[in-house]
């Protein structure tokens, strides 16, 4: 017979040694199976579940347990719900007398239990972050050592958990943000490398995404004779869905473009098309251009997208214009009208999303249509590009360089002296 304290001091030994191997280790799932390990022998137990408590959803949650599949149960259900509810040490010396106890996983597995140590993980604050059973000690029933000895262990391995947990965190969020990066990279080499030259015409472009990734997109795709397709598009929403679906958006019609030049045809078909893959309420608004340099014109249709600004240089006034037709992806059968505008020299086309004009002031004021017109009439004379860049500066010092609530994207044709 080993004397009492020689024992104790060797139990205590082996909870050191536990800890020790604890902190060698990072990966939670890994974590998780050496305290179920650990703890079983320790205890001389059959079988151990370790449940990770989930907060949000207030539920229980088993990664590992030992012979049984992963379970997720209610936080305050049964012996584990005790243990969440006192915070407290639950020791069950006879399963079956006790009511809490539920045997569905038992008869469902043909394991018996008979006794259970139900103990609190908590992390250094004192917040729960699990809760460890220990099931069945193999010659008699849970005593207060065995309580004490497996508290000693549970105080450790709480800590140890918050500390896996916080890891498997910032690792995934070093995942998510690699993942994104690697989407807003792709997303941006979908954009122009250069405008399109035209005769006569000076044409520029900009987006910018409130996130990683946008919803907006905006292209030139080359045309023969002197033509080119000017394409802005928004999709629902910012973030990385809306950034798929305006790919989706951009591919459909630059393919569509090698079939059928005229607008209202090609937003006809890829709404077809879209029709048949969005879904959830998404939807695209979508301006589609045929700027002809030679006719000095801008033929377009618009799904859902306006308002369009035209400005006459010589009546110094500007043209607000609609959608011809419904957003992309409602309806399979739109159809969409076709419009023209024709340029005279110093005249301009400014096509932007709906981020410009519904920027808010921290006030909660909008920029409006109106501001940006007056932006336009300032620097009417100027390049296209650097239209779009006093623009974007006018909504940034308007905002107070607050972080954008929506994408930025525009295209500014002006027809040179």
């Amino acid at each position: 017979m080993i004397p009492f304290e020689a024992k104790r001091c060797a139990d205590l030994q082996k909870v050191l040694d536990i800890t020790r191997a604890m902190v060698d280790i990072a990966d939670l799932d890994s974590l998780l199976r050496l305290i179920i390990d650990r703890a079983m022998d320790l205890l001389d137990a059959e079988r151990a579940s370790l449940f990770l408590y989930d907060a949000a959803a207030d539920e229980l949650v088993s990664r590992v347990a030992e012979g049984l599949e992963e379970i997720r149960i209610p936080a305050r259900a049964g012996i584990a719900g005790s243990t969440v509810t006192s915070g407290q040490t639950v020791n069950v010396p006879d399963a079956y007398a006790d009511a809490r106890f539920n045997g569905d996983v038992d008869r469902r597995t043909g394991f018996r239990t008979r006794s259970i140590l139900s103990l609190p993980l908590k992390d250094y604050q004192g917040q729960l972050v699990g809760v460890l059973q220990v099931l069945n000690k193999r010659q008699r029933p849970f005593d207060d050592d065995d309580v004490t000895l497996a508290q000693t262990l549970a105080a450790q391995a709480g800590v140890m958990l918050q500390r896996a947990r916080l890891i498997d965190h910032y690792l995934a969020k070093q995942r998510m943000e690699r993942d994104m990066n690697i989407a807003r990279d792709i997303q941006r080499r979908l954009l122009p490398a250069a405008p399109p030259q035209l005769t006569g015409f000076d044409v520029a472009g900009f987006s910018q995404p409130a996130d990683a990734t946008g919803g907006d997109i905006y292209d030139f795709m080359p045309l023969s004779a002197g033509r080119c397709l000017l394409l802005l598009a928004d999709a629902s929403g910012h973030g990385i869905g809306p950034a798929l679906v305006i790919a989706q958006t951009r591919a459909t019609l630059r393919a569509l473009s090698l079939c059928d030049e005229r607008p209202p045809v090609m937003l006809e078909t890829a709404n077809r098309l879209l029709c048949a893959d969005l879904d959830g309420g998404r939807f695209v608004t979508c301006f589609l251009g045929m700027l002809d340099g030679s006719a000095a014109r801008l033929a377009y249709a618009a799904a859902g997208h306006g308002p369009m600004l035209f400005y006459r240089r010589g009546e110094d006034a500007f043209q607000q214009v609609a959608a011809t037709g419904l957003p992309l992806g409602i309806m399979d059968d739109s159809q969409f009208d076709s419009e023209a505008f024709a340029f005279a020299a110093g005249d301009l086309a400014v096509i932007t999303t709906d981020g410009f004009f519904e920027a808010s002031a921290p006030d909660g004021e909008l920029f409006g249509i109106e501001r940006v017109m007056e932006c336009v009439r300032q620097h009417r004379d100027s390049p296209a590009a650097e239209i779009i860049a006093r623009l974007h500066q006018a909504v940034l010092a308007f905002t107070h360089n607050a972080p954008q609530d929506d994408d930025l994207t525009a295209i500014v044709v002006r027809r040179m002296e």
